[in-house]
């Protein structure tokens, strides 16, 4: 029998009405326009999101990007080495705090931007499209906004809070039998 896709006549009920089975639907989806629009060498989503966040944001850190991007710290570094490779970035270390690098485009960097702005905004198009009507897809864009902001990661200036730990529970008295000071008042009464 063949696979049919979530969504699809004989579709998994759980998984039609998990949400974030369908997000990830819906990532994989985004994902296959986007490579239909850049080609398999062309830019990716993330180096996209880093560009065109250092662009806007001229002489950000890495901290701010991967504030901005959502993208963890490691690979964010990881990212600018490799785009610095390529000639898209440099980095030099920041006017404001001498620990942190900030990061910026080089001339190579906003002409490979230019170039991958009208895909993006071809592949958004593609993506909307699949959403029928002006207002849900309006909708459908302020919600996910609603959805990223809730999961910003965490401000690593802030201290994390201290977990609690719960105390623990008494131990229970073994009924009928009265406590007698444990295993030397056990052989001392032998």
């Amino acid at each position: 029998m063949a696979k049919t896709k979530s969504g699809a006549k004989g579709g998994i009920a759980a998984l039609d009405q998990s949400a974030s089975h369908l997000l990830h639907r819906a990532l994989q989806r985004a994902l296959d326009i986007y490579v239909e629009e850049f080609g398999e060498s062309g830019v990716t989503q993330r180096q996209f999101a880093v560009m065109a966040a250092a662009d806007e944001r001229e002489g950000a850190t890495q901290a701010d990007l991967v504030r901005i991007t959502g993208i963890d710290r490691s690979t964010l570094a990881d990212m600018a080495r490799r785009m610095i490779a390529k000639g898209l970035l440099e980095r030099e270390r920041s006017n404001v705090d001498a620990r942190a690098n900030a990061v910026r485009l080089t001339d190579a960097g906003r002409a490979a931007l230019a170039d991958a702005r009208p895909k993006m905004a071809s592949a958004d198009g593609k993506l909307l499209k699949l959403i029928s009507g002006g207002g849900r897809r309006a909708t459908f864009l302020a919600l996910l906004r609603d959805l990223t902001k809730s999961a910003a990661p965490a401000d690593p200036a802030k201290p994390k809070a201290a977990k609690v730990k719960a105390p623990k529970p008494a131990k229970a008295v073994k009924s009928g039998k009265p406590h007698k000071g444990g295993k030397k008042a056990k052989k001392k009464a032998a």
